[in-house]
C-alpha cells in the first residue's frame, strides 16, 4: 500500500515553494486562503498529515515518520516551510535534520515542547468521539472547542467543507484517525532538537490568547537565534489562521519580503 502523502497545490509550479504543514485534527486546504489571498507569487504546498484527510492512516504515527513521509512526498527542493501547531514542531524537526531544505521557517503558534500535564488531558481529551448532528453544528461546535474569538464563520465553514462529512450513522465527523492525533500529542511531549541546530531565518507567530503558552522557551529561542529570530503577537487564540488571518498572513508576507 502506498504511503504517500495526499498534497494540495496553488499557484506556478515554476515559482519559488512554500510548504505549509497544518496541526493536528486539521488538513492541508487549511492553508486555501493563505495561499490564494497572499502568497500568489509563490508555489504553495499543502499535504494532510500522517492520519488526517486523505493522507494513509496507518501507523507508526512517532515523528520520524512523519518526517520521513513528508520528505518523500514533497521531494528535496529547498521551500520556505510554514508549521502551525504539532506542525512547528515537524518543521524544526525537519529545519535540524535537513537545514539545506529550509530556507526560512514560519512558526505558527507551534506546539514544540508541551507539559506532559496538557498533553495527557489532551489526548485524553481526544479519545472522545467528536461527532455532530448537522455540518452547520458542527461548525459551532469548533468555535466552542476551539475557542475561536475573531474567526468570520463563513472562513471557518469553508475550511471544513469535505473534512467533516457524514459517516454511516448520519453523523458528521472529522476525515482524521484518533488513534494518530493521541499519539502527536504524546510525541509532543517528547524533547526537541536545540534551537542552536536551527539556525534559520525564523518567524514565530504567537496567539494572544492561545493556550498553548510559548513563555518557557521563548528566551532559549531568542538567545541560541538571535537577529534571526522575529516574533508576532496577534490577536486571537491557537488557530492563528482562523482568528487572525489578516494579521498573521500580513506578518508572513513582510517577513518573506526582507
Amino acid at each position: 500500500m502506498s504511503r504517500a502523502l495526499h498534497v494540495e497545490a496553488w499557484g506556478d509550479p515554476e515559482a519559488p515553494r512554500i510548504i505549509y504543514l497544518h496541526g493536528v485534527t486539521g488538513q492541508g486546504r487549511h492553508a486555501q486562503a493563505l495561499a490564494q489571498g497572499w502568497l500568489r507569487d509563490y508555489h504553495v504546498l499543502a499535504p494532510d498529515l500522517l492520519g488526517h484527510g486523505s493522507s494513509p492512516y496507518e501507523p507508526p504515527w512517532s515523528i520520524a515518520s512523519h518526517v520521513s513521509l513528508l520528505l518523500d512526498s514533497l521531494g528535496s527542493q529547498p521551500a520556505v516551510w510554514i508549521g502551525h501547531s504539532f506542525s512547528g514542531r515537524l518543521a524544526i524537526e525537519i529545519a535540524a535534520l535537513h537545514p539545506g531544505l529550509v530556507n526560512r521557517l514560519v512558526l505558527l503558534d507551534p506546539a514544540i515542547l508541551l507539559d506532559p500535564a496538557i498533553a495527557l488531558h489532551v489526548a485524553e481529551s481526544a479519545r472522545a468521539d467528536r461527532s455532530y448532528a448537522s455540518f452547520e453544528d458542527g461548525v459551532d461546535r469548533r468555535f466552542e472547542e476551539s475557542a475561536l474569538h475573531n474567526a468570520p464563520r463563513e472562513l471557518v465553514a469553508d475550511d471544513l467543507r469535505g473534512f467533516l462529512v457524514a459517516d454511516a450513522d448520519g453523523r458528521w465527523r472529522y476525515r482524521y484517525c484518533q488513534a494518530a492525533v493521541i499519539a502527536a500529542y504524546g510525541e509532543m511531549a517528547s524533547k526537541p532538537p536545540p534551537f542552536e541546530a536551527v539556525r534559520i531565518p525564523t518567524l514565530l507567530v504567537l496567539g494572544e490568547d492561545s493556550y498553548i503558552r510559548y513563555d518557557d522557551l521563548l528566551e532559549d529561542h531568542q538567545a541560541a537565534l538571535g537577529d534571526l529570530l522575529q516574533v508576532v503577537t496577534v490577536p486571537g487564540g491557537h488557530t492563528v489562521l482562523w482568528d487572525a488571518l489578516e494579521e498573521t498572513a500580513n506578518a508572513i508576507s513582510a517577513f518573506l519580503r526582507t
